[in-house]
C-alpha cells in the first residue's frame, strides 16, 4: 500500500515506484534510466540506493506494488459467497484490468525471475505465483465438485488467463501499425473482457444437456 504524507502527497519511495511505473508504461518497456527516473518523479536519482539498492532493487518493490494487488484480489474474492463461475468472471476482469493498467507487469515478472538470483526468483514465485496457482487449483476444484466445470489442469489454466490479460496490452505497436489504434481505451479494455470471458469460460464450464 502507498504512504501519504500529511498533505496528501506519496512518500518520496513511493514517488520513485509510481515514477517507473510511469516509465515503463508510456515506453511500453521494461527498463528505465536513473536520469529519466529522476526527471520524472523530481527527485534526486541517489534516492534509488537510499531506498532501494540498486535499480533491480527499485523494479522488485514495483512488482511487488502490482502483483500482491493482484494476489490480495484474489484471494478476497475466494472468501467471497459467489458461486465458482461468477468468481472466476470477476478476476479474469480484474486481471485483466490490472494488465490495463500495468501493461508492463508480465514482461517485469519474467525478467525479474530470469535475471535476478536464485533465491530472488524462488522468493518471487513463492509470493505470487504459488498462491495464484494454488487459489485457481480451490477454484477449479471447487466449481467440479459443484457440477459446474469440467476438470482441468490449474496450472495450464494460469497460463491461460495470463497469456490472454498480457498479450493484448503488451501489443500497443502491433495494434498500432496493424489496426491504426494509437490508444488503449476503457471502452477496449471492457471489450477485451468481454471477448476473453466469452472464449474463456465455455471451455471450462460443463455442457448443459441437450446443448
Amino acid at each position: 500500500m502507498n504512504d501519504i504524507t500529511a498533505d496528501g502527497e506519496l512518500n518520496a519511495r513511493d514517488q520513485l515506484i509510481e515514477a517507473a511505473s510511469q516509465i515503463m508504461r508510456d515506453g511500453d518497456q521494461v527498463d528505465l534510466s536513473l536520469s529519466e527516473l529522476s526527471l520524472r518523479s523530481g527527485l534526486n536519482s541517489a534516492l534509488v540506493k537510499y531506498y532501494f539498492g540498486n535499480k533491480q532493487g527499485l523494479m522488485l518493490a514495483l512488482l511487488e506494488r502490482d502483483m500482491r494487488n493482484i494476489v490480495n484480489s484474489l484471494d478476497a474474492l475466494l472468501a467471497k459467497d459467489f458461486a465458482p463461475d461468477e468468481k472466476l468472471r470477476v478476476h479474469i476482469r480484474a486481471v485483466i484490468g490490472t494488465y490495463f493498467r500495468f501493461p508492463y507487469l508480465n514482461r517485469l515478472l519474467m525478467r525479474m525471475v530470469r535475471d535476478a538470483a536464485p533465491e530472488v526468483s524462488r522468493k518471487i514465485a513463492d509470493d505470487y505465483l504459488v498462491p495464484i496457482s494454488k487459489a485457481y487449483s480451490r477454484l477449479i476444484d471447487e466449481g467440479v465438485q459443484k457440477g459446474l466445470f469440467r476438470p482441468i489442469d490449474p496450472q495450464l489454466f494460469y497460463f491461460t488467463v495470463t497469456g490472454a490479460a498480457d498479450r493484448f496490452f503488451s501489443a500497443r505497436l502491433v495494434l498500432h501499425h496493424c489496426f491504426g489504434l494509437s490508444e488503449l481505451t476503457e471502452q477496449m479494455r471492457d471489450d477485451y473482457a468481454d471477448h476473453t470471458l466469452d472464449i474463456i469460460m465455455p471451455g471450462l464450464l460443463v455442457a448443459k444437456s441437450g446443448i
